[in-house]
């Protein structure tokens, strides 16, 4: 019960002493004292009740209306969960990169193209690499001279971005070409590395590989400035769900990510964490404008949410994958050869050729030996 001036007052009253001078007794200083503790108690629980009233509703609000996304530099780092710039699109379906029209064509294709364990050979194309005597001639050269290769030419996929790309791949290749049509974009032209329209062709190619995992499909990507000396299937390892070529080195760790990866060359299950992993992927070029699909996958093969989603990742021993980078090659073991640290197509076909060369040298004298050439004319178009 909350004591009153009049309430003492009257107590007083009733007392055997009277309480003449109230103002001065130490009651009238507990009174006071009381008053002024309960007077913070209330405005205290006033408080409390005004700021779960405004969570509720701010709660309430932010169930109805989507947040704005941060500005790009202050996402420094993506949670070890959910995954900021995906949240919001959990629900998109990565198969729409494809125009309606032509999905039924792409099943087809995919469906005769594929092994039985529904795996594809898949490569991309534009008009500047399908010109007679070009890059697309010196790719399908290397399946007919390879060991073991020439059969696995029944489960390539050529992916074409232009009409002429499509065209010459239907005469060289019929059942097997796909035309992916991007609206506003012209993927014909030769694209040096890492121009505005080089960047778009990377990040396509990575959107439309994501649309065939979802299909269903497992896929070996290649370039297609790669060579093909023997069947890579044997070398890939059994129970991982992506697996990719190095770039520069291999550290003779297959599950280290301190390897360097190489977009150009890899073998990809398709299931619910590679699914995840390729959405996270392409998504993750909002993080880093600018950069191709290579060097985010370098910046995001770590992340504690490619962790999360349990993804088994290994990288492939430079010693069956090989590329121009490299500075010699054991030429008994190696089974793809990438033309890749080379600028200019001229080149890049010039050492390839001279890589087929000494390839059917080698196949030819029957004693085991030989070696590869170095690949000169793309050394020096790096020095330019």
């Amino acid at each position: 019960m909350i004591i009153t001036e009049k309430t003492a007052a009257s107590i007083c009253s009733t007392t055997i002493n009277s309480c003449v001078g109230l103002e001065s007794q130490p009651l009238k200083q507990m009174l006071l004292q009381l008053q002024a503790k309960w007077r913070v108690v209330k405005w205290i629980v006033i408080l409390l009740v005004l700021t779960f009233v405004l969570s509720l509703a701010v709660y309430h609000l932010a169930s109805l209306v989507q947040p704005l996304p941060l500005p790009l530099q202050q996402i420094s780092s993506f949670s070890a969960f959910v995954p900021p710039l995906i949240a919001a699109k959990q629900s998109s379906n990565i198969t729409d990169n494809v125009e309606a029209e032509d999905r039924q064509n792409l099943a087809r294709i995919l469906r005769e193209a594929a092994t039985k364990e529904k795996t594809v050979i898949v490569t991309i194309m534009n008009q500047a690499w399908a010109e007679a005597n070009s890059t697309f001639d010196v790719f399908l050269e290397s399946f007919r001279i390879g060991i073991g290769t020439e059969r696995l030419l029944r489960h390539v996929v050529v992916v074409c971005l232009d009409d002429k790309a499509y065209t010459r791949c239907l005469e060289v290749l019929p059942h097997r070409c796909f035309f992916l049509r991007t609206t506003g974009v012209d993927f014909s032209g030769e694209k040096r590395f890492m121009v505005p329209d080089y960047l778009k062709m990377m990040w396509r190619r990575t959107e439309f590989l994501g649309s065939m995992l979802k299909l269903g499909y497992n896929f070996l990507f290649t370039d297609m400035d790669t060579i093909w000396l023997r069947d890579p299937f044997p070398r890939f390892f059994a129970d991982a769900d992506f697996q990719i070529a190095c770039d520069v080195f291999f550290n003779g760790n297959s599950s280290d990510t301190g390897n360097a990866a190489n977009g150009g060359f890899k073998f990809v299950k398709s299931n619910r964490r590679t699914i995840k992993f390729y959405n996270y992927w392409y998504e993750s070029r909002l993080r880093f404008p600018g950069d191709n699909e290579q060097d985010v996958l370098n910046r995001i093969k770590a992340d504690q949410y490619v962790k999360k989603t349990g993804l088994k990742m290994r990288f492939l021993d430079m010693t069956h994958v090989g590329n121009f980078c490299q500075r010699e090659w054991d030429i008994t073991k190696v089974c793809i050869m990438h033309g890749n640290c080379c600028v200019g197509q001229d080149n890049k076909i010039k050492d390839l050729r001279q890589m087929l060369e000494d390839w059917k040298n080698f196949v030819s004298n029957g004693t085991g030996e030989g070696g590869f050439r170095q690949p000169m004319n793309c050394r020096r178009s790096l020095r330019r």
